[in-house]
């Protein structure tokens, strides 16, 4: 529905535009410039005949108008031309062009800089509230890699990384990250709380980082996610196949019992006695649970079923995964001769392949094949929901919720400084973007416009407050930060003009002010063609793959 995305882009830029001039309009009054109108909103104050949402305070009046999309502040003296009219002729000192420099760049950074304080407050809410984190509970262990290799299991609790404390899953991420080619200690604790600790060796494995580019780190193979009860049938003469049982079918309970996860699933089965065992699951194309009666054999391996890592749903006409024959159903088991036992080891291979032919091997009810496929047209495509792949192949990441736990910090000795940090790494992250995209290291396709930030504030929505005020976050220092830059016509080009006036014995003429101006608007209007357009190509290159 267009209103899942609609009403949420409208609350958020509404929200993140009105602190922005509210950061000018308590600037201006604090230097004694005259505010003739803040606005929330745009158009007509709402109401009908005399009774609007508009009055009059002190020499300012207030307008809540119709159009619910930001607001905005006119100070006295703002445009070139209004210096003239009588009301700065009535009151010189109040005007914005008679204030000394340092109030004029106060006034014109205080609306940017607000942004930049917006997401303090937002993370200092969200510890008052308490943010759910992943715990160091491993969730999934990639068969063959190090971490299996030295006996780390899922469920296993991380306490340590040589000898540091380890609290959040991030810990672990950062730590193994960064430690290529190293030898880590790891403290355990299992699920019986019994402590045991382990050396790691980390491998250095090609990825991509956060802007799509390829770039070496740190691999132990263990995941937060835990893997669903997703299943595969392994081969032609699987009993699971007699059963009816299919590639793709999610196990929900056994004998009645709900199951979590792809482990709870194959303890639970192991564990049923001799006889046929119930399993409730459900199937894509089905609109209700299935119940089906399963022989009990003692292993998922006995049975024939595999988890389904990677399972194809979708290919697009014109693909490579379409010319290589791979239909929707398939489930991937390896690539370039590695087994994929995540989907995210299977993009993160496809992603970084640059480009080259490899094998590809996948299961077809059962029924092993390998092809070749070439890369080149493959990426990864990241949302607030995790990675997702696609190759004219989107694919179903058969995972689940690992362990979280509420992380509520409500001293603000302790809260203030953690939003501070949160905001100013959030910020880095974005500069070095920023800078990639002007360098061209950086696609220019990945600016969004409103299409673009309207789909990714629904889907923040849809996943809950956390998403969304993350993603508003984000925004929030993205306008910040754009306003800052010495371009016409925005905040920072307001500055730059400013202090170009100050090194002139005489003040820049209208005639110059306005070609200013002018420059600055077809540069906005170029970069919002091409974010605009960028939107309208990936709208169509999703209703190619949807058809």
């Amino acid at each position: 529905m267009i209103g899942d995305y609609v009403v949420p882009v409208i609350f958020l830029l509404s929200v993140l535009i009105f602190v922005h001039e509210l950061g000018h309009f308590w600037a201006a009054k604090a230097c004694g410039v005259r505010v003739l109108k803040f606005s929330i909103g745009f158009g007509s104050p709402i109401g009908f005949g005399r009774y609007r949402m508009c009055w009059v305070w002190g020499d300012t009046e207030y307008v809540v108008a119709w159009i619910p999309l930001g607001g905005f502040v006119k100070m006295l003296g703002e445009n070139p031309d209004e210096e003239e009219g009588p009301e700065a002729q009535a009151s010189p000192e109040q005007t914005l062009g008679a204030k000394a420099l340092w109030q004029k760049l106060l006034i014109v950074s205080a609306g940017p800089l607000m942004n930049l304080i917006l997401p303090v407050l937002i993370f200092v809410g969200m510890q008052w509230v308490g943010l759910p984190r992943p715990e160091a509970v491993v969730g999934l262990v990639e068969g063959s890699s190090p971490a299996a290799e030295v006996g780390v299991q899922a469920g296993d609790r991380i306490v340590s990384i040589d000898g540091e404390p380890v609290h959040w899953w991030s810990d672990i991420y950062d730590a193994v990250h960064a430690a290529a080619g190293r030898t880590l200690a790891f403290e355990l604790e299992t699920p019986q709380g019994e402590a045991r600790g382990v050396s790691v060796p980390v491998v250095a494995r090609a990825g991509v980082n956060a802007f799509g580019q390829s770039e070496e780190a740190g691999w132990i193979g263990i995941a937060h996610w835990r893997p669903s009860a997703l299943v595969a049938i392994a081969r032609p003469d699987a009993p699971a196949r007699e059963a009816a049982l299919r590639s793709g079918d999610r196990i929900l309970e056994v004998a009645g019992e709900p199951v979590a996860d792809w482990y709870a699933f194959a303890a639970a089965y192991a564990a049923a006695p001799p006889g046929i065992v119930e399993l409730t699951l459900e199937r894509e194309e089905e609109a209700e649970r299935l119940e089906l009666g399963v022989p009990a054999l003692g292993s998922l391996e006995a049975l024939g079923v595999m988890r389904a890592s990677a399972r194809i749903t979708g290919i697009s006409e014109d693909s490579p995964a379409a010319g290589a024959g791979l239909q929707a159903g398939d489930v991937i088991v390896a690539y370039d001769g590695e087994a994929i036992t995540t989907f995210d080891s299977f993009a993160l291979a496809v992603s970084s392949s640059g480009g080259e032919s490899k094998s590809l091997s996948y299961l077809r009810d059962g029924v092993p094949h390998e092809v070749t496929i070439a890369a080149e047209s493959m990426e990864t495509e990241r949302d607030l929901a995790g990675p997702r792949f696609r190759l004219g192949v989107i694919g179903a990441s058969a995972l689940v919720q690992g362990v979280t736990r509420t992380d509520r910090q409500r001293n603000p000795m302790v809260s203030v400084p953690r939003a501070v940090e949160m905001t100013v790494g959030i910020t880095r992250m974005f500069l070095l973007g920023l800078s990639k995209l002007a360098t061209g290291e950086v696609s220019r396709k990945n600016l969004a416009g409103p299409i673009g930030i309207a789909q990714m504030t629904g889907d923040a929505a849809k996943q809950g407050w956390v998403a969304f005020m993350r993603l508003m976050v984000l925004i929030s220092i993205n306008l910040g930060i754009l306003n800052l830059l010495p371009i016409p016509i925005l905040d920072g080009g307001q500055a730059l003009l400013f202090l170009v006036e100050s090194l002139k014995p005489t003040p820049l003429s209208l005639r110059a002010k306005l070609a200013f101006q002018q420059v600055g608007l077809t540069v906005l209007v170029m970069l919002m063609g091409l974010a605009f357009w960028n939107d309208l190509s990936r709208l169509w290159a999703q209703l190619m793959r949807s058809l």
